[in-house]
C-alpha cells in the first residue's frame, strides 16, 4: 500500500520541542521532494518546510519557522523528519506531509502551496499549550 504516515506529534508547552516523522510506505522517499504543512482550525494549510529529493539537496523554510524547525531525510529508514525546536501557541495546528509523485518544473516555486501537492499524509496533531 503506497502511503504516507506522520507521527510524532502531542502536546507540548511553549519553548518545548517535538521531532515529527513522515513515514513512507510503498514507494522510495528518496526520489521525492517532501513538503511538511500545517492547518490550524479555520485557516488554510500553509507550508513550513520542503526538502528535495536526496540528490539535489535543497531545502526550503517558511519564514515563521526558520531558526526554530529542521526538516531532514534518513532515507535508510525512508523517512522525513520536522524536528521542531521553541514551540510557541501559534504553532498549533495539524502537521501533514507531502509529495508530488509527478511534479513540474514550476514546483519550487510553489512549494509552500498546498495544491503543489498531489499525494498527503493524514496528520499529526501538534497542540502548544501551558
Amino acid at each position: 500500500q503506497v502511503q504516507l504516515v506522520e507521527s510524532g506529534g502531542g502536546l507540548v508547552q511553549p519553548g518545548g520541542s517535538l521531532r515529527l516523522s513522515c513515514v513512507a510506505s510503498g514507494f522510495r522517499l528518496d526520489y521525492y521532494a517532501i513538503g511538511w504543512f500545517r492547518q490550524a482550525p479555520g485557516q488554510e494549510r500553509e507550508g513550513v518546510a520542503c526538502t528535495s529529493s536526496s540528490i539535489r539537496e535543497i531545502i526550503y523554510y517558511a519564514d515563521s519557522v526558520k531558526g526554530r524547525f529542521t526538516i531532514s531525510r534518513d532515507d535508510e529508514k525512508n523517512t522525513v523528519y520536522l524536528q521542531t525546536n521553541n514551540l510557541q501557541r501559534d504553532d498549533t495546528a495539524v502537521y501533514y506531509c507531502a509529495t508530488n509523485y509527478s511534479p513540474t518544473t514550476s514546483f519550487w516555486h510553489g512549494w509552500n502551496v498546498a495544491k503543489t501537492y498531489n499525494f498527503w499524509g493524514q496528520g499529526t496533531q501538534v497542540t502548544v499549550s501551558s
